[in-house]
């Protein structure tokens, strides 16, 4: 029996498989460690209305917009995402609040006795902890990230009332698929028997992998973006949202905190998951949309995404860290007025680095830095390759030395950028 709940979070760290340490060798191809784990718990999983969410950029995003918006509408809503950032808690929540610490140590302890039997990974763990919290609350509804690909994530095994799939783009090809359509498959392996599906956008030569899905499924599917047009706009520093929907405004000049251009993909999906919780029996408002989107940050306290951490000079920070993420990123970067551009940057092992680092700006300063997981890709060979790449700075390992540093020698008109990988983010003080 584990006596806090220090000691249990430290114990799902050390003793069960994690992808954030060791990569691909924690998963397991197969939804059956989680089936297991949830009979064990009484089948938390069917004890609740969930909406499921996968993609490979914009699903976090989408989740806590989605979560905002019901919990607006009055619904008592649960969230469930990953990796996070600060605290292990941040993965759990109902209506933006943290799971406890009391219910972590009290599950750690119940399901203890099952671990040594189904070996699970530590991400098994947590989907069935967080099905568990979410059937012990009562929640009305949960909204349920997916933590790599779909088809055989260890989420995967609710029946949602709703399915979303976000952008489709280059990451994990080693476990997902080596090209596009491979990947959208794993992707559309959430979508269930007669249950809509509905993807953000449409993306060339990646549509007909969820079309043939859905025909294979008997499942409705629209693609959000045939139907909302979203425009965005800044206006001293905060995104302006224009939506149209079939021709027709639905909203004008409706503010969004969530700084990122790429948001009004996310946005399109979003509003079409809406409309069709509306078409299941859930009432919702369009003020409670506005509303649930203008406070998805503090309604859900999501962090990391294009976030302002302080000004004079600029300092944000962004946790896209796959190749579409970083053109996202260096798109937002280049819409950005500035005299000078610092970039601190930290990757992991397992991207493509050559790549990304192609997509960089040269005109930057950089500051080489590594998270503290055993999946990082060390400051030396980061430098190594960016150099290789035509990019230039220096070696700083700790990502809170780098910003210092960049801090003292920028200026105030000067932008500091922090990314590269979400672990790197993660390790910023005051956050």
């Amino acid at each position: 029996m584990f006596e806090s709940y220090d000691d249990a979070v430290q114990f799902l760290y050390t003793n069960l498989p994690m992808f954030q340490r060791i990569g691909a060798a924690a998963l397991k191809p197969d939804l059956s460690n989680t089936l297991k784990l949830c009979e064990a718990l009484g089948n938390p999983q069917d004890q609740f209305k969930s909406i499921h969410i996968a993609g490979t950029n914009g699903k976090g995003s989408s989740s806590h917009m989605i979560a905002s918006i019901l919990q607006e509408a009055g619904y008592r809503t649960g969230l469930y995402t990953s990796p996070h950032l600060k605290e292990f808690t941040e993965r759990i929540r109902l209506d933006g609040q943290p799971v406890s610490r009391a219910f972590v140590l009290d599950f750690v302890n119940r399901i203890n006795p099952h671990i040594a039997q189904i070996k699970p990974s530590f991400f098994e763990i947590t989907v069935a902890m967080a099905f568990n919290y979410f059937a012990e609350e009562n929640v009305d509804v949960a909204v349920i990230e997916t933590g790599l690909g779909g088809r055989l994530d260890s989420t995967n095994v609710i029946q949602p009332i709703v399915s979303l799939i976000t952008n489709i783009g280059w990451d994990h090809k080693d476990i997902l698929g080596d090209n596009l359509q491979q990947i959208a498959g794993e992707k559309a392996g959430i979508i269930k028997h007669g249950v809509p599906a509905i993807i953000s956008e449409r993306q060339k030569d990646i549509d007909t992998v969820f079309i043939q899905k859905s025909g294979e499924m008997q499942a409705p599917l629209l693609f959000a973006t045939d139907v909302y047009e979203v425009r965005q706009t800044q206006m001293k520093g905060t995104n302006i949202l224009h939506v149209v929907k079939d021709g027709n405004v639905v909203f004008d000049s409706m503010e969004l905190p969530l700084q990122g251009n790429y948001q009004r993909k996310n946005v399109a999906g979003v509003l079409a998951v809406v409309d069709a919780l509306r078409d299941s029996g859930f009432v919702i408002t369009d003020d409670q949309v506005a509303k649930g989107l203008t406070g998805v940050v503090a309604n859900t306290n999501l962090k990391g995404r294009w976030q302002i951490l302080s000004r004079r000079p600029l300092l944000i920070c962004d946790t896209g860290h796959n190749i579409d993420g970083i053109r996202e990123v260096v798109r937002q970067i280049q819409a950005q007025e500035y005299e000078r551009l610092h970039m601190i940057i930290g990757m992991v092992k397992d991207k493509d680095i050559t790549s990304i680092l192609a997509e960089l700006p040269r005109d930057a300063r950089y500051y080489f830095c590594e998270a503290k997981i055993p999946r990082a890709l060390s400051a030396e060979q980061l430098h190594s390759a960016a150099q290789a790449a035509g990019l230039h700075g220096e070696i700083i390992r700790d990502v809170n030395d780098a910003i210092i540093t960049a801090q003292r020698v920028a200026g105030d008109g000067d932008l500091i950028f922090v990314g590269g990988s979400t672990y790197i983010v993660a390790e910023i003080e005051n956050l």
